[in-house]
């Protein structure tokens, strides 16, 4: 594996077992016992009811993107050779909205409401991020 250059996530006590998912290429979301609601990113307590009971569920990883943008610009050295790129909110099948990276798509053919579905990247030996990619 190649030198990573760009920004790397720092798992919090919270986010830990997301991450830990996604180096199994897994895509989990808390769900609540109490009234069966997903929500991202993770927290203490269920933001629909306040529950605290909740556990780690795998996502479908499927959704939609909500809105999305193209940088054309170079921000983060590490990003360089990628431009341009696309970061977009995605709508999953099980109500969340996450922010991630369209990726194995022209960013001239991505548009709204675009099914979509998750994609693993292992970009260090600790390090797996999850990023979407055109469903099909």
């Amino acid at each position: 594996m190649s030198e990573y250059t760009k920004p790397l996530p720092y798992p919090t006590v919270e986010s830990e077992p997301f991450w830990e998912g996604c180096k199994r290429h897994e895509l989990l979301l808390p769900q609540c016992r109490q009234c069966s609601g997903y929500w991202f990113p993770p927290g203490a307590t269920c933001p629909h009811c306040w529950s605290s009971e909740w556990d780690w569920r795998q996502a479908s990883g499927r959704g939609r993107i909500h809105s999305f943008g193209v940088y054309n610009r170079v921000y983060h050295p590490g990003f360089e050779s990628e431009i341009p790129y696309v970061f977009a909110v995605i709508q999953l099948e099980e109500g969340p909205r996450m922010v991630s990276n369209v990726v194995n798509e022209s960013p001239e053919k991505l548009e709204c409401d675009q099914p979509v579905e998750v994609v693993f990247e292992d970009v260090t030996e600790d390090v797996t991020l999850y990023k979407f990619a055109p469903a099909g």
